[in-house]
């Protein structure tokens, strides 16, 4: 299967996906279908070539499977219709929205489901509509990949036991608890995309476009909402770096080497305004600490002018709304940069007492990084490599490979100088 037909069939089949569910009212069995849809466009586009509308194809093919399972238990369905009707477990199909790329957003509230809880409920949507696999799921919560697919599998179980329909929110609370989780996944989704957990790619930039289109659709739904204006200035300010971030042969570029004029100054300039509007109104959360950190990055005229001091004090504020390993350890980076090297090293040791995390790449990574600024290089050289053979991602794991051998290069030109 080509990379241009993968991309289409990433794209659509959420779209599809959240068709077929509000037609069966039946999650498992559209996801079902759907798969059945995806692997016959696998094998018959590349032979066919791509249909007119690779969408409609695939709600198409999808729906004749539902069909197809429905009459091969018809005699099963007549008995039980009437019931299952009144039950609310299968439900005549709703209107359908007015504009079909809105299936997605749909989707994802569908997916925050009453009868789950939130954890479940933004397991099952990352798979159904951000596509991840399992250990992409896994990596997000720093659980174990089986735990992850337990619950994607419980979550689709509770749905079916519940026989609660799916359909939009309807009360207000419940709009407001559907709507963190929503926002929740979406930061998600983009993160992978901005930073592929695995893979030969470096970032995904479908999925993180995918994730801004439909963060644009719920802040034009609820434009007041200062959550949702940080989380879409979050992801546009992180983004507009993405230009800048490869080499020419592929290779990671690190923020303080990275080449600013290709920075997208339209996306820095809407993602400052959409930020600066939501601190106004008073209420600050993590996406909006977080949109004003990537902002004060991106305003920068270079990386030595960067305001750390700025930005480690925002970090300490996150710190206390949000206090996790991932913010623990960048508020690690902003207080090596403005008090030392050796500071820095001293916060990440609380790090390694956390099950989930001390063995993270990520950690192995900046320890590495700080190390390396200390001085102290043959312990740099080790955690760079502790680092690599931790990363899932190619890009990464060839970046600290190769910062590894710079240093140990550097050691050997150094020693060949002072040697009598």
């Amino acid at each position: 299967m080509t990379g241009a037909i993968e991309r289409l069939l990433r794209e659509h089949a959420p779209i599809a996906l959240g068709v077929l569910v509000r037609r069966c009212r039946d999650f498992a069995a559209a996801e079902d279908a759907l798969q059945e849809a995806l692997l016959a466009a696998s094998i018959q586009w590349p032979v066919d070539g791509l249909p007119d509308s690779p969408r409609a194809w695939l709600i198409q093919v999808g729906a004749r499977r539902l069909t197809d399972a429905i009459r091969a238990d018809q005699a099963r369905r007549r008995r039980e219709a009437d019931s299952a009707i009144q039950s609310g477990y299968v439900m005549p199909a709703e209107p359908q929205p007015a504009h079909d790329e809105d299936d997605a957003l749909v989707l994802i509230h569908l997916c925050c489901h009453p009868a789950l809880t939130t954890a479940s409920a933004i397991a099952l949507t990352l798979r159904a509509v951000g596509g991840l696999t399992t250990a992409e799921i896994a990596r997000a919560f720093l659980v174990p990949e089986p735990t992850i697919a337990q619950r994607i599998s419980r979550a689709k179980q509770t749905i079916r036991d519940s026989r609660i329909p799916f359909r939009m929110p309807e009360s207000p609370a419940d709009r407001a608890r559907n709507l963190r989780s929503v926002l929740h996944v979406l930061y998600l989704i983009f993160n992978e995309g901005y930073a592929a957990s695995e893979g030969p790619d470096l970032f995904r930039p479908d999925l993180a476009a995918e994730a801004i289109r439909m963060a644009r659709l719920v802040h034009a739904r609820t434009p007041g909402d200062p959550d949702i204006a940080g989380l879409l200035a979050l992801m546009l300010l992180t983004d507009a770096r993405r230009a800048a971030r490869l080499g020419p042969s592929g290779e990671v570029i690190p923020l303080d080497h990275q080449d600013r004029a290709l920075w997208n100054r339209e996306q820095i300039a809407e993602g400052v305004a959409l930020i600066a509007s939501a601190l106004r109104q008073g209420s600050v959360g993590q996406y909006q600490l977080q949109a004003a950190i990537a902002a004060v990055h991106d305003e920068a005229s270079s990386f030595d002018r960067t305001d750390w001091p700025q930005i480690l004090a925002l970090y300490e504020v996150l710190l206390r709304i949000s206090d996790n390993p991932v913010v623990r350890l960048n508020h690690a980076v902003a207080a090596a940069m403005v008090k030392g090297p050796a500071h820095g090293l001293r916060l990440l040791e609380a790090l390694d007492a956390d099950p989930k995390f001390r063995n993270h790449h990520r950690l192995h990574a900046v320890r590495a990084h700080l190390l390396e600024r200390d001085g102290r290089i043959p312990e740099a050289i080790e955690s760079y490599q502790s680092a690599a053979a931790g990363a899932a991602s190619l890009p990464e794991r060839t970046y600290l490979l190769t910062q590894a051998a710079r240093l140990r290069d550097d050691a050997k030109i150094q020693s060949t100088q002072w040697a009598p």
